[in-house]
């Protein structure tokens, strides 16, 4: 009698859960449920994130970029076309506090106005790759079979495919443009997410609640909206902000051999381009640039790999 009364509580448990599943809520991460956390796991995703020094950072280094971005207009001490034959070449002093190209142009003032197109172009290649990847994903980890084969064998194929050649076929027969360019860089990004979305679904989909979801009779829909996609936002987030400094490398390197950002627009890709043919014997003209582009690169793997960190100390907390 004693083990059929604990066998009849077992499946009340049981079945309220999967009720509760079924009125739409979703299981914590991990599945996980009553561990005595307190906080929610976003507040102890910060909180980790907070004590990464280099993170926070570059953080603070990408929202100071952000707002010059903003207000370039009012932050530029000239027309960054603006052009003075007369001040040519000039290096760095007073009244041009990164000096002039061989336009007469403002160096600093180019780069103000040039980190609008530096910030964007990165985030218009992620988001195309998001776009795709991410749904192909999430649809190949939750229903397998014929159809995660092929997708499979597709992102197989794009990972063959160097980034920058693509891009260069996209703008040779569209025509030079930046977003032609992040569009097709968004295509080879768009594997890598989906890599990351299929695995982290076909993780999660093994796990009880969903298995209580899918028991009840929860459509496939609701499933993936309410109990997958929560459980895999924080992958997907830190892998975004790692191919956002890809974006910015790519990018630099398209408006470099002049394929990118066209004349008179300026990103900083563009403005290391005018001062490479006098490199030796101006170099003052390429440390703006080429430090700006390093210092965005790395503020973006240094604020992705803390955030990987981070998450997977909430992910074995949730254990």
């Amino acid at each position: 009698m004693t083990t059929t009364n604990q066998t009849d509580q077992d499946t009340e448990l049981v079945i309220d859960g999967e009720a509760g599943l079924a009125a739409g809520g979703s299981a914590p991460s991990g599945g996980t449920v009553g561990t005595g956390q307190t906080g929610s796991p976003f507040k102890r995703f910060f909180s980790r994130l907070m004590r990464e020094k280099l993170a926070m950072l570059s953080l603070i280094i990408l929202v100071l970029l952000l707002l010059v971005a903003i207000f370039a207009n009012v932050l530029m001490p000239y027309d960054p076309t603006d052009q003075d034959l007369t001040a040519r070449n000039l290096p760095p002093h007073n009244a041009h506090l990164l000096g002039t190209d061989d336009l007469g142009r403002d160096q600093l003032s180019r780069l103000i106005i040039g980190t609008r197109i530096t910030l964007m172009a990165p985030f218009i290649a992620v988001g195309v790759g998001v776009l795709i990847g991410v749904p192909l994903g999430l649809l190949a980890g939750y229903f397998a079979g014929w159809f995660d084969w092929l997708t499979s064998r597709i992102a197989d194929a794009l990972f063959a495919i160097p980034g920058i050649i693509l891009a260069m076929a996209v703008v040779a027969v569209r025509g030079p443009s930046t977003v032609n360019a992040m569009i097709a860089v968004g295509v080879l990004f768009a594997p890598r997410l989906f890599r990351v979305m299929r695995g982290e679904t076909m993780a999660v989909r093994t796990s009880m609640f969903v298995d209580a979801a899918r028991t009840i009779g929860v459509s496939p829909v609701r499933v993936i909206r309410t109990h997958i996609v929560p459980n895999v936002a924080g992958s997907l987030i830190v892998q975004c902000t790692v191919l956002l400094g890809f974006g910015v490398l790519i990018e630099a390197a398209l408006s470099f051999f002049g394929i990118g950002v066209q004349p008179p627009d300026a990103s900083w890709g563009v403005v290391l381009r005018r001062t490479f043919e006098n490199i030796h014997e101006l170099p003052f003209q390429s440390l703006g640039p080429g430090i700006a582009i390093t210092i965005l690169i790395l503020a973006f793997q240094f604020l992705g790999d803390g955030m990987r960190d981070s998450l997977g100390k909430e992910m074995r907390h949730a254990k």
